[in-house]
C-alpha cells in the first residue's frame, strides 16, 4: 500500500503546528455576535484560542474564527485542521483549548485526565455534513453503490470497476474494465471513523472491522487529510474516495443505496438522520455524542453522515480560558454562526432538540 503521509509527530510538537497554523486578521468591522441563538452583540474578552483537529470542519473554521475576531479585536483564534486523531492528543495533552474531532472522545480517552480541565471533557456537536463518495472514472458520470458494493470496493474484494455487481447497479453506463484504486485517510481521521462506522453497521459480514479512526485494510493508497484524499482522487486514475461533501469541489459523487432508493448526499438528508440519531449513554449531562443512525432505510435520511464536535472542558483550570471558550462556542453555535457556515461548507445547520441541548451545553461550560 501506498503511503502518501510523513509520519504525523505529537506530543510537544503539537504545540508547534498551532503556532505555525494561519489566523484570520482582526480587522474591525460590524460585529459578527457571540452570543448563542445568533445575537449580534459583541462580547468583550480577550486573548489568543487554539484549536486543532478535523480536516472536514476546516472551512466553517475558517469563516466562523474571522467573524469571532470581526466582533472581537482583542481575540485571536487559531485553528489547525490537521485531523481529529491530532486535535483530541493535542487537547488532552493541554496544547490546544478545544479540539475539532469528527468522532466524539472514547471510553479510554474519558477515563484518563486532561491537562487544562477541572474534571471531563466533553463533546459538542458543532458541524453536521455528509461524507461523499468521491470518484474520477473516465467516462462515468453517474454511479450508483449499495452498502457492500462499498464495502468491498474499499476492502479490495472488488477490483474492477466493471464487476458485475457493480454493473447491475449501474444499467447504461459504460464501465471500464480498468483497476480500482480506492483511497483512504492515512491519518487518524473522524471521517475514516465515521465511514468505517457506516460500513460496519450496513455491511456487517463483509466489513467485519469495527468503526476505527485509522483504516484497517491495507488496501489502494492512503492520503493525509481531507485535502489529500481528494487531491489523491483528482490526480488518480479510476480512483475512489470518501471525503466531507464540501470539499467535494468538481468530483464526481455517487449515490448510496438507503432502504430502496439510491440517494446523493445532501444538507437536507444530513440533518434529517442527524434528527434521527440517539445519544451515547453513559456519559456526562452536558456530553452530546451522538450515535448516528447507519441502518436508517429511510430514503429521505443520509446515513453516511458525520456529525463534528467541538471537544472542551466542562470547567477549564484557568476561568479566563473558560471564558473565551464559552464566548467562542457561543458564537459557532448560534443561528448566525451555523449559517454562515453552510454558505461557506455546505454543511447543514443545527436545529431543533439537537440545537437546544447543544446551546444548554455550550452555557455550562466555565
Amino acid at each position: 500500500m501506498k503511503n502518501l503521509r510523513a509520519g504525523l509527530a505529537i506530543g510537544t510538537a503539537v504545540t508547534a503546528m498551532i503556532a505555525l497554523s494561519s489566523c484570520a486578521s482582526n480587522e474591525g468591522g460590524t460585529p459578527a455576535g457571540a452570543a448563542s441563538g445568533g445575537s449580534s452583540a459583541s462580547t468583550s474578552v480577550s486573548g489568543t484560542l487554539n484549536g486543532v483537529g478535523s480536516s472536514a470542519q476546516g472551512t466553517a473554521q475558517d469563516t466562523w474564527r474571522a467573524a469571532f475576531q470581526q466582533a472581537n479585536s482583542g481575540v485571536t483564534v487559531n485553528y489547525n485542521p490537521s485531523g481529529s486523531g491530532a486535535g483530541r492528543t493535542a487537547f488532552i495533552a493541554g496544547g490546544a483549548q478545544f479540539a475539532g474531532s469528527d468522532s466524539y472522545l472514547k471510553d479510554s480517552e474519558l477515563s484518563g485526565t486532561f491537562a487544562l480541565c477541572d474534571g471531563k471533557a466533553i463533546d459538542i456537536p458543532v458541524y453536521i455534513s455528509p461524507i461523499a463518495l468521491v470518484y474520477n472514472v473516465e467516462g462515468v458520470k453517474s454511479l450508483q453503490l449499495d452498502p457492500a458494493t462499498v464495502a468491498k470496493i474499499f476492502k479490495g474484494d472488488i477490483t474492477k470497476w466493471n464487476d458485475p455487481e457493480i454493473a447491475k447497479q449501474n444499467s447504461g453506463e459504460k464501465l471500464p474494465n480498468a483497476t480500482i484504486d480506492p483511497v483512504h485517510r492515512s491519518d487518524d481521521s473522524g471521517t475514516t471513523n465515521n465511514f468505517t462506522n457506516y460500513l460496519h453497521a450496513v455491511a456487517p459480514s463483509v466489513w467485519t472491522q469495527e468503526a476505527s479512526d485509522t483504516f484497517p485494510y491495507k488496501t489502494g493508497d492512503g492520503a493525509n487529510g481531507t485535502s489529500g484524499v481528494i487531491q489523491a482522487v483528482q490526480g488518480g486514475s479510476n480512483a475512489i474516495g470518501y471525503a466531507d461533501l464540501s470539499k467535494a469541489g468538481d468530483l464526481d459523487v455517487a449515490k448510496i443505496k438507503v432502504g430502496d432508493k439510491y440517494v446523493a448526499p445532501s444538507t437536507a438528508g444530513a440533518s434529517a438522520v442527524a434528527a434521527d440519531s440517539e445519544q451515547q449513554s453513559g456519559r456526562e449531562t452536558n456530553d452530546l455524542a451522538i450515535n448516528v443512525n447507519r441502518t436508517t432505510t429511510n430514503s429521505d435520511e443520509y446515513p453516511l453522515t458525520l456529525i463534528s464536535n467541538a471537544i472542551v472542558c466542562q470547567t477549564y483550570k484557568d476561568s479566563s480560558v473558560g471564558s473565551l471558550v464559552k464566548a467562542y462556542m457561543q458564537y459557532v453555535t448560534s443561528d448566525e454562526a451555523q449559517q454562515a457556515a453552510e454558505k461557506a461548507a455546505g454543511s447543514a445547520p443545527l436545529s431543533g432538540n439537537l440545537k437546544s441541548k447543544v446551546d444548554t451545553a455550550v452555557a455550562s461550560i466555565k
